[in-house]
């Protein structure tokens, strides 16, 4: 069914773009079948390395595949468009319309460019986002105090080990207080990304990283990528916390497992035993990969949650999509009953569909504020 859902797209460029163009029989042919092909990147992923969200293939060939992937959906989006187009100009004039072929080029130009595009934002080193957010009785001496957020970094075959050796340089600069990565961390195997992830040894802040995990992990190797991480100067919060302290001051840092945990029978999300033992009366601050379960955290006193996932919703028009299956929670910040909640875009973005458009990816500093 996977599959499937993504060979409809390439259908309908196939019998409302393709086949209506005046061509010769053996170019439709020859195009559709390369359509076909580009439509099932998924599968071809699948079969490099068992596992539809880890493509194997060198990286030149992701990033085509990609381009071709999205380029179809966008053609696909672009031609349903002109096809209510056209029966608004048929009901208009109450006869028929022909549609020239000069018409279905242009759309097929403006996915291919909107293709392209998507690609190189999605590929482009994260811009940095800065951020204030309130916390209700944050203590004076936390007044100040930065937080880098990362998420989603899907390390793989699209993302290497120079890409997150970048990205642990520019985040070691920014000098934050404390950095946390809420999860989906890789795309891929202990063995194959082993050497991609080694530069997250190297992420350093005064109060340390903190980690949970985000879905992706729970496909590859969870308990040897958690050990793995656990091994790289960084701590993970499996329904954990830790409290922080600063001149007689404290503050919660909070985190819980995936909802994907269920799926391997591992440890699944528990907010509670999260927060047993927390001292009272102090501001808690939430890592929770997926951001769908913010009311509940709102309703046990969490002051701050920090999530990814979504990617933003990685295109405008889609992102209301992506929002739906998560909540109504899609990128920035929301009051969720009295709690603050901050979707990030993601550092990065699953390497089985690298399109932004109009969602940009971040690389997240967020300053801690006193009301007032």
């Amino acid at each position: 069914m996977f599959h499937l859902m993504f060979t409809v797209p390439s259908l309908v460029v196939i019998g409302r773009v393709l086949w209506p163009l005046h061509l010769p029989l053996l170019a439709k042919i020859a195009v559709a079948i390369l359509l076909l092909v580009a439509s099932q990147f998924h599968l071809w992923s699948r079969l490099s390395s068992g596992s539809v969200f880890a493509p194997e293939f060198p990286r030149s060939v992701v990033i085509l595949f990609n381009w071709a992937f999205g380029t179809i959906l966008l053609l696909a989006a672009l031609q349903v468009l002109l096809d209510a187009g056209t029966l608004v100009a048929m009901l208009v004039r109450r006869g028929g319309v022909a549609v020239p072929d000069a018409a279905r080029y242009a759309i097929v130009g403006l996915a291919a460019v909107l293709g392209a595009v998507g690609v190189q934002q999605a590929l482009r080193p994260p811009p940095e986002k800065r951020l204030e957010i309130a916390i209700p009785g944050l203590p004076p001496a936390f007044d100040g105090y930065t937080l880098l957020q990362l998420t989603d970094l899907h390390i793989s075959r699209l993302f290497p080990a120079d890409w997150t050796r970048s990205i642990v340089d520019r985040s070691n600069a920014l000098g934050a207080d404390l950095i946390v990565v809420t999860g989906d961390f890789i795309d891929g195997s202990l063995s194959a990304r082993r050497a991609d992830v080694e530069p997250l040894r190297d992420l350093s802040a005064p109060d340390g990283v903190l980690f949970v995990p985000g879905n992706h992990e729970y496909f590859f190797e969870y308990e040897a990528w958690i050990r793995h991480f656990g091994g790289m100067n960084m701590r993970g919060l499996a329904n954990e916390h830790t409290v922080l302290q600063r001149e007689g001051g404290r503050l919660v840092v909070a985190g819980v497992t995936d909802l994907s945990a269920y799926r391997t029978g591992d440890q699944e999300p528990d907010l509670a035993a999260a927060l047993d033992g927390a001292p009272a009366g102090v501001p808690v601050v939430l890592l929770d990969h997926q951001p769908g379960n913010a009311r509940n955290a709102a309703a046990q006193g969490v002051a701050l949650q920090l999530s990814g996932h979504t990617h933003g919703g990685m295109i405008l028009g889609l992102d209301r999509v992506v929002a739906r299956a998560n909540g109504g929670f899609v990128s920035g910040l929301y009051a969720v009953g009295g709690m603050t909640l901050y979707v990030n875009n993601g550092t990065a973005l699953w390497p089985g569909f690298a399109l932004r458009l109009g969602r940009p990816s971040e690389l997240t500093l967020i300053t801690l504020r006193r009301p007032g």
